[in-house]
This record gives C-alpha cells, structure tokens and sequence, in this order.
C-alpha cells in the first residue's frame, strides 16, 4: 500500500453538525468559542489552567503556582504549594450548595429489584463511617489500601473514604484471578484489603473472599480483610485477628458519623491503578491529587456538556481509569448524579442497557465500541422497545471506535440526532485528551475529533518528524504537561521515563492520522500495527474493513511472522448471529479488503472464533491474540482479566486446526503453506 493513499478511516465522508437544540446552554456552544478557549490555553496555560481549577474545585489553601516544571528529568507539579481533598471536594461542600437531598449515586444491581439510591447526604455518612473504621484498623495518610470489589455502592464508598483519610486507594477489577491480583497487592504494598464474599454476574456467583486467601499468603504487607456480605454465601472463611465483616466495622461507628477531611497537598498521590502492558506485567500509574481532580471535574464538565439536572451513567467497571474519573471522580465532584450498574449488557436479555435508560431516565450515556458492536450484532429491535429520549449525549470509550458501529449508535439509539463524544484517553492521561464537544464540533464517524482546550496533542513520524512529513500518520504524542496527567510510575523510575525517551515528550504508544481538517483518526497501538513487506499498515484500519461487512460482527487483527515478508495480517472474526463460517466467507472478507485498502492487507489467515477473549468491561486482549498467531500459547502474560478464560482454549484449539490445514494443502500441491491469494483451510 502506497504512502499516499488515503486510509479506510480516512475515505470516511460523512459528517454531522452539532444539535441546535441545547446549543444556546451549552458549557461551549460552538466552534468560534472552542476555537478561542484553545488559543487561550495555549498562549497562556497557567492562566487557563489556574482558572479552570478555581471555577471547578475547593481548596483549603490556594497554590502558589500553577506548574512547577523540570523539563530535564520530566517531572511536572501541578498546584504546588496548594491543599484539598478529593472526597470534600466530591462530598461535602455539595451538602452546604443546596444539593443535599439530591440523588448522587444510583445503584442498578444485576437483579432488577435491586436498587439503592444514595443522596449526597446519605454518601457523606457512609463514607465518614468507612473512614472511621480504617482509622480504627490504623490506616493514616499515605497508606496504601487495595479494593478486589465487584461493582457495589461499597467500592465508591471506600473510595472516598480512602481520599477523605489520605490513604492510597488501588482498585483491582474484580475479574482477576489469582495472578492479577497478587501482583497489585504485593507491588501496593497494600495495609488492608477491601473484597466482598462474592462477586454476581450473569446469574453466577464467582466467590471473591475465597480467591483472595490464598493470594495474602505471599502478601506480608496485609494486616487486615474487609468483607462485604454481597451475596449471602455461607461458607466465607474469617481468619481470627485478621478478617472482619463491613458491616461489623462500620456498625461500631453509627452515632459518630462524621469525620474530618485530611488537608492534602495538591501533588500527594490520591490513587495507584495498574495498567497491563504488551507483555502483561502491570505497571502501577500514580494519580496526584490536585491535578487529577481538576481534570477529572474539568473534562467531566466540558467533554459531556453536564447539567445539574443530569443523570449521567459511565458503564466502565470502578477497577479502571474510565470508572474513576467518568464514575466517581468527575461526576461527583460537579454534584451530578451517577449511575453505577453491577450486570453485564446482554443478561438477562440484550435489552438491560436500554431498560436502565429508560427506567432511570439516563441523560447522558458513555459505553465502550466493543459493547456497542456486540449489542449490534443482536440488531436494534431490543432497543426499538424501550423510550431512550431522555438522552441527550452519548459517549464512545476504550478503544478506537469503527464508522459502522459509530453509525450505528447514532442511528439506532441516538436516534440520528445526538453527538457522540467519541473520546481518545490513557490511564496515564488520567482523562479525555482528544474528543468533540458535543455542542460546537462537528462529527466524523470513527474520529476523535480534536484535541481539548489546554492539550497540544501532535502526530510524529518515527524520526521524530511532524506526521506529515511521513505520510501524515505516525505516533502521538502529547507536548505539553496537562493538569491530570500522572505523577509516575510506582516504583520504576526507568518505566516512567520510557514515556519521554523517544520524543521528549509523552509518547501515547498509539497511532494516529491527521486529516485536512485537523481531525485525529486513532489508528489503535503503534506496536499493533504490522509490516508486511516493509509496508505498515495499520491494524484498525484493517478491522474496521472487516466490521463493515455485514455478516462481521467483530474483528480483531494482530501480526504473525512470516519467513519472507517479515510479518503476515491474521484476522479473527466473529461472525453475526445465523451466519454461517464458510470458505466463500473467507473469500469475500479478502477481497474486501483488498479492495478497500490494498492486496498487502488482505489478511493471510482468517479465523472464526465464537468469542474475542476480553475482560468483563468489554475491551479484547490483542497481546493474547498476537501471541497465539505467533505460536507462543506458553507466554500468554497476564491472562487474569479474562471474563471467560475458556475462550482461549478454543481459539488456541482453533488455531491448531488452520495451520494444520494449511499444512496439508500445501503438502499435498508440493509447495509452501498458502501465503497471501491461497484460502486458509476450514478451522476453528
């Protein structure tokens, strides 16, 4: 494929003009305004910067100066000098503004009578009594305490409770197993473990407590267990001196329900999340206290356009980044009301979202592609069923998000009127970075839109080179410090570095392309992308062909190696309901892709597979993918975020089976396995 031909995602031609309804009580209600407040932030950050944090947070004590920056060491405080705490912040100064009596956090549990409903009075009690009870089990400021708790009002509770006390919260997905979660506790050194009995999700129980035990015998740090009673089992084991049930702890605690914040600085870490890399070993990203509220409040406000009146529900699990600045951090710090739902999308029925939308009059929706695109799958009649007009914005998350299933989401439950905030983020990053604003930007499916106010996101060649000098893709990168972006990484310097090596300023890991109108087209993870022939070519550009193809209701496509070209393009498709696996199948996604991009990227292989290994949020495991297209199952990683981890055996299994038939093809013509144009025998 030549360097000038213009990208799949880049032939996308549609656009769509932001609403005129709601426009005129927008935070920023359109391009003129937008285009402004970017000239400002950039001319002057400190003063954009320094406004910003006054308008959106309470402090104790103001800064002394906005940025304090080491260029050399890459090293940027936010605030210096200033004091807040996130959970007065996210609590208590909403008590004294009229918002009292107003619902904070609403609880949709996986049964659908299981409901609770949390004021922002009722918040501040909880909370004040969890953080009596860590006090009492001896957790102060800067101790760190780890959250294996599935998606229950507790988790945000011990949250806030942590941030109210100066402790470090690390919140670990209660899909890990064992692996997973050992590694962040022990890498924590977390005092005191908050868990739950047991975790409910599609009917089942996957016990927590039960899990954890054995984990805390290689964890010497842990003097203490919580245990939320979530599911009533009756065989949970309680170590003497050790473990002890919430509601026990807290009980002690119910005629003194208020306890003072801890005036923190505004460069004290507030949290420790754990990212997965491409080798699987977690690497512990500090958010600082300050900084990351600003910007969590900041990005809350401006990227969802959010009201008072608001009802505003981010699906993402509180174990990642999305969860806690666009679930707890960002919404409750604006006063809104948040929803929080314990399920998963397609259980019972593929309508649950839609009937939580309807049933708690939802307004503003943030979900990932990967959910939309499996609820696409089961076709829009089951959201046909439900009154979805209290929406008024919806939200894309987690990955780069393919003009079909952008249109989709538009039509089908925006109802071909309502802007998408399709938005580009890391956990590093600690908040949206590029995204539309839903009043003043105009929307491209499958694009990102433009960089916020405040954020000089570019595209670099591998020389270090503007984009457009090779071609106009390349990596992003991020060249000025922003307020939410993270204080470091736990314990690893050398790691934390690596993010400015290459470029001298923080290197995303993604790929992007700049359009003629400034737009970024996301182009998924640089080292996701494959050279074949000496031509890179991009793997999202590749599988949002195949997701266009109306019997694909996903694709995933990583590398493979290949004796003469390097690397060769192996797809993994899931097909949509009642379609059949064939070889004219097969045939006619090659030549689609061919097609479309370029003979170089019609995929050598081409595997069906039932299901995409991916974690309860919803978001596919490529590293795994990659290493079984390259014949490596042995050295999977970290294989502990896996919802179902029997999806792997059969794509494994799967695997075998074409390279065996492929094997046997050739062998029979007396040539070498089929390369690029040769059908792939029938597998998996």
């Amino acid at each position: 494929m030549s360097q000038e031909r213009i990208t799949t995602l880049l032939t996308e031609k549609r656009s769509y003009l932001p609403p005129e309804h709601g426009k005129s009580s927008a935070w920023i209600c359109g391009q003129e305004e937008y285009d402004a407040l970017c000239r400002r932030a950039l001319d002057d950050p400190s003063d954009f910067w320094g406004a910003r944090a006054s308008q959106l947070i309470h402090w104790f004590k103001r800064w002394d100066k906005v940025l304090d920056a080491d260029e050399q060491r890459h090293k940027y405080r936010w605030f210096t000098g200033a004091k807040l705490n996130a959970s007065f912040n996210c609590i208590d100064r909403h008590l004294i503004s009229g918002r009292r009596n107003k619902a904070a956090l609403i609880w949709q549990g996986e049964d659908e009578m299981d409901v609770r409903c949390y004021t922002y009075q009722m918040l501040y009690t909880e909370v004040c009594r969890m953080a009596h009870a860590l006090s009492s089990l001896h957790i102060r400021k800067g101790d760190h305490v780890a959250l294996y708790m599935p998606m229950i009002p507790e988790l945000v509770i011990a949250m806030l409770a942590c941030a109210r006390i100066g402790a470090i919260h690390t919140a670990i997905f209660s899909g890990y197993a064992e692996g997973g979660v050992r590694s962040r506790i022990h890498d924590s050194k977390a005092r005191v473990v908050i868990t739950a009995d047991a975790a409910v999700r599609a009917g089942k129980f996957k016990p927590l407590k039960a899990n954890l035990d054995p984990i805390l015998e290689k964890c010497p740090s842990v003097a203490h267990v919580v245990v939320v009673r979530r599911a009533g089992l009756d065989n949970v084991t309680m170590q003497p001196n050790r473990d002890i049930w919430w509601h026990d702890l807290i009980d002690d605690f119910t005629l003194n329900a208020d306890f003072p914040c801890e005036p923190m600085d505004a460069n004290d870490t507030l949290f420790l999340l754990h990212t997965s890399g491409s080798t699987g070993k977690p690497t512990g990203i500090m958010h600082s206290t300050g900084g990351y509220l600003t910007y969590a409040a900041h990005t809350t406000q401006w990227c969802f356009d959010m009201r008072d009146d608001d009802v505003y529900w981010c699906t993402a699990d509180m174990g990642w980044i999305t969860g806690h600045t666009y679930g707890v951090y960002g919404p409750l710090a604006l006063g809104a009301t948040t929803m929080m739902f314990e399920g998963v999308p397609t259980w019972p029925k593929p309508d649950r979202y839609w009937r939580i939308v309807e049933n708690f009059r939802v307004n503003i929706l943030y979900t990932a592609p990967t959910v939309i695109r499996s609820l696409m799958r089961l076709g829009e009649a089951w959201a046909e069923r439900y009154d979805l007009r209290s929406l008024r914005i919806l939200g894309s998350v987690g990955e780069p998000i393919n003009p079909e299933a952008w249109s989709w989401y538009h039509k089908n439950i925006g109802g071909g009127e309502l802007p998408i905030v399709d938005t580009w983020w890391q956990t590093e990053t600690g908040g949206a970075m590029i995204s539309p604003m839903p009043y003043a930007t105009k929307l491209k499916p499958g694009s990102a839109a433009k960089p916020l106010p405040g954020i000089d996101a570019a595209v670099m060649g591998s020389g270090g080179r503007d984009g457009e000098e090779d071609g106009g893709s390349g990596h992003l990168v991020i060249r000025k410090p922003w307020p939410g972006m993270m204080l470091g990484v736990f314990n690893d310097e050398e790691k934390y570095q690596s993010y400015f090596s290459r470029f001298g300023c923080y290197e995303s890991g993604d790929g992007a392309q700049v359009d003629a109108d400034g737009y970024f087209w996301i182009l998924g993870r640089i080292d996701d992308s494959i050279n074949v022939s000496g031509h890179r070519l991009s793997t999202a550009e590749i599988e949002a062909v195949l997701a266009a193809c109306p019997e694909v209701g996903e694709a995933a496509v990583v590398p493979m190696p290949h004796r003469l070209k390097g690397e060769a393009i192996y797809a993994y498709v899931v097909t949509r309901d009642e379609v059949p696996w064939s070889e004219d199948l097969r045939k006619k996604l090659r030549d689609t892709v061919r097609r479309d991009i370029g003979a170089l990227a019609s995929p050598e292989y081409i595997q069906f597979v039932e299901a995409m290994p991916k974690t309860t949020s919803g978001k596919i495991i490529r590293r795994m993918l990659r290493k079984i297209a390259g014949d490596t199952y042995e050295d999977l990683g970290d294989t502990t975020a896996l919802a179902d981890p029997q999806v792997l055996e059969t794509i494994i299994i799967g695997h075998q089976n074409i390279l065996q038939g492929q094997h046997e093809t050739a062998t029979a013509a007396g040539d070498e396995p089929a390369s690029e144009g040769k059908e792939a025998a029938p597998g998996a």
